[in-house]
């Protein structure tokens, strides 16, 4: 069989890129499962799925470490080059970005766990959205860097704006509770930090579109990225990144 441009003559090679490939796509799925559940804690009340997102914490861990340990074997033992050489070092920044979004993911639950006796604060809308907005990015985000989509990337960079604005428009509305009602001031203080958690799920969503950028062009993605967060001056960047 001839090898085509996509493929290596040794066959195991091309067999531990799958591999790294999948391991980030596993790790992709269990971020969008931990954002899913942290929603349902912090809207619905459940407790029960917070459990679930803490026993994730393991998995999405011991996955990173995988991730970390075949990049340096194939560093070490492939010396890959351009294409194959983006695709190991994307996969090595993208785990711990996916690693992070469990973090934030976990972080919200906690504090949505917090909720469970407290009246209820009539945000429920502007979280769903927020929420469903960030795993849409982190969804399209993964599906940019599996198929080395450049065009679908760039449009998930564009969309961490309209996170900003709705985190920034909820700790408005929060503080606005908080003045009206002093009662109400810890509940909404904890939502003040689940909002800001999913705020930075949505910044990982854009880290990881711009990763697969870089991945499919060998370029950076040029411009200032869009922000609209007026609520802290502190941004979370994404981790550098080769030229």
């Amino acid at each position: 069989m001839t090898p085509t441009p996509d493929t290596h003559i040794v066959s195991s090679y091309d067999e531990e890129l799958r591999k790294l490939d999948g391991r980030i796509q596993q790790m992709g799925g269990l971020a969008i499962a931990q954002t899913r559940d942290a929603i349902e804690v912090i809207l619905g009340r459940h407790p029960d799925v917070a459990a679930r997102i803490f026993v994730r914490e393991d998995e999405m861990n011991g996955l990173e470490h995988q991730v970390n340990e075949q990049v340096v074997r194939l560093l070490a033992l492939r010396q890959p080059v351009a294409d194959d050489l983006r695709t190991v070092i994307t996969g090595l920044k993208v785990s711990g970005m996916l690693e992070r979004v469990g973090d934030y993911a976990a972080n919200a639950a906690k504090r949505g766990l917090t909720l469970q006796d407290a009246a209820p604060i009539p945000v429920r809308g502007p979280v769903s959205r927020m929420g469903d907005l960030v795993i849409a990015m982190l969804d399209d985000a993964l599906k940019a860097f599996q198929t080395r989509d450049a065009d679908l990337a760039c449009q998930v960079r564009d969309r961490d704006a309209e996170v900003d604005e709705l985190h920034s428009s909820l700790f408005r509305e929060l503080l606005t509770y908080m003045l009206e009602d002093p009662r109400s001031i810890s509940a909404c203080s904890q939502l003040m930090f689940v909002s800001k958690n999913l705020e930075r799920v949505g910044d990982q969503a854009t880290n990881v579109a711009e990763a697969a950028y870089y991945r499919s062009t060998g370029r950076i993605l040029a411009g200032e990225r869009p922000k609209s967060d007026t609520t802290t001056q502190t941004t979370e960047a994404s981790p550098g990144l080769p030229h």
